[in-house]
Formats: C-alpha cells, structure tokens, sequence
C-alpha cells in the first residue's frame, strides 16, 4: 500500500434527470434549492452515503473496509470494538490506539473522518477528503407530481371508498440539473490517517460507479459526466484550490431551458501553474 505524497483537488460534475437528488425533509422532502438564486443544492452528506454504499457493495466489509457510518449501525458498538481489541488494552494511550485502529479498519473513518467521543473514546478524526455542496450551474425547477397508488392500506380505507382502492400521493422532481461539487484531498491528513493509494483509487471508483449502485425512481436518472483531478507535486500543493477550479468552466450551449448534458460544454483551460499536473477520470 503506497503512501499518499501528493496534495489532489478535483471537481466532480455529475447530474440529474426527472429526478429528486437529495430530499430536503424540512421542505416536504423537495428539492434542495438555494432560496436567493434557484440553484440545486447536493449536500456533502449526500455524496459521502453514496460513497460508503459503493465501497461497502464493492469491498463486501472486508478487513480493512468496514463501514463506521453504515445503516442501522449502533456508532458506540463499533467503538467498543477497538476497546476490546487485544492491542488497544496494552497500549499506554488507549484513545490513541483506539483511533488508529478505527482508521485501520474503517474506510469512511480514514477517508471522511468521524466523531469518535460519543461512549468509549477513541478521538476525532480529519479526514484526508472534504468535499463542498455541489451547486447547479442553472437555476432548477423543483416541482412536484400528484401519482396515483391503486391500493389502500386498511380494509376502513377500502370500505370508504366503496372498493374504489386508490390511494393519492406525491412526488418530487426536478426535470434537469447539472451540479458542480469540489473535492480536496490533503496528503498530509492522508499520512495521519492511513489513507493510501489504494484507498484513493477507491474513491475514484466510487465516484465513477456510486450511481450505478444506488439506482431508485426517487432519483430518477443520475450520472457522473466529469472528473477532473489536478494533482500537485507536493504534500503542500503548488496552486491555490480556487485558482485551479477557476480553469473549469461550464457553459450552457442550448436556447432555452437544459435538460440532458449536450446542452452544456466543458472547458479546461491550460494550467499556468507548474508542479500541478491535470486528468480527466470521466
């Protein structure tokens, strides 16, 4: 397992079609939008479940690759598991050695970071990735459809309704959106955590595939269009982040209102900037 030399930042372009990207219960489960501008929103939050679900699928929990934020997961019990181990209770500091052991054996933990304070301790962790919302390049039209289901849940609700058996509900979408998110991966955090390259390579793969493997007609259609990664040639960088995202650029190329990615072009200006070397994944 080769150890991570290399500070990275990429942006992620990935979109949606007739689809709710990520729900926001607070708003009836609609559309994440930004209430002054009408961008879509994608949380963080929401890119980093689709990444534990891929590499949980794809790693089948194996040692190493266990999942600390999985669902139904008992946090505290997986703590609880680096407590027990033989290692942790002869160390002389047994939050440190908790901690490692929980970078060790879970993925989520060395790549994302975690909380670890909430029973046994076993510290806090920064993980070697950070991702930002992703926003929308274009405005997005939230809107919700009323579906018919053709069943009641009761036998009072069939009775009510003479045999009629239907039932009313909704559902939300949005009819297209392209959305941008940016992503750092400090070498550094990496050296702390046990964040190699292997475990990069990984992520890589899970940004490629994580839709494929959490396909549901909540979503509707989601797909990456574009990764790209700009790599520096030290653990510090050489180029500001915002610098390097500012060669990106992505512009609407139809009249009227987008709804699939050929109505957008991707640009990526030369990069002025030595020690930064640029790749495009997707």
């Amino acid at each position: 397992m080769a150890e991570l030399k290399n500070r990275i930042d990429f942006v992620y372009i990935f979109d949606v079609q007739d689809g709710n990207p990520n729900g926001d219960p607070d708003a009836g489960n609609l559309p994440r939008v930004d209430a002054e501008t009408g961008m879509g929103l994608v949380t963080d939050v929401c890119l980093k479940r689709k990444v534990r679900n891929y590499v949980q699928v794809a790693k089948e929990l194996a040692d190493g690759y266990d999942i600390f934020v999985k669902e139904k997961a008992v946090l505290n019990t997986e703590i609880d598991r680096a407590h027990d181990d033989s290692e942790v209770k002869a160390a002389k500091d047994k939050t440190e050695a908790a901690r490692m052991f929980m970078c060790k054996n879970y993925y989520d933990i060395r790549t994302f970071g975690a909380v670890m304070t909430t029973g046994k301790n076993a510290g806090q962790v920064r993980g070697a990735v950070q991702l930002t919302f992703a926003r929308s390049i274009d405005p997005v039209a939230a809107m919700e459809h009323s579906i018919t289901r053709m069943a009641v849940t009761t036998e009072k609700e069939a009775e009510k309704q003479g045999g009629d058996n239907r039932t009313m509900g909704r559902k939300a979408t949005v009819p297209y959106g392209l959305y941008v998110c940016h992503g750092f991966i400090s070498a550094n955090l990496a050296q702390q955590t046990g964040f190699d390259e292997d475990d990069l390579q990984l992520f890589w793969d899970a940004l490629t595939g994580m839709f494929d493997c959490d396909r549901s007609a909540a979503r509707g259609m989601m797909s990456p269009q574009k990764l790209i990664v700009f790599k520096h040639d030290s653990v510090l960088g050489n180029a500001p982040a915002n610098k390097l995202f500012d060669l990106v650029e992505v512009k609407k190329t139809c009249d009227g209102a987008p709804r699939s990615f050929k109505d957008y072009e991707v640009t990526i200006a030369p990069c002025p900037f030595g020690g930064v070397t640029v790749e495009e994944k997707i």
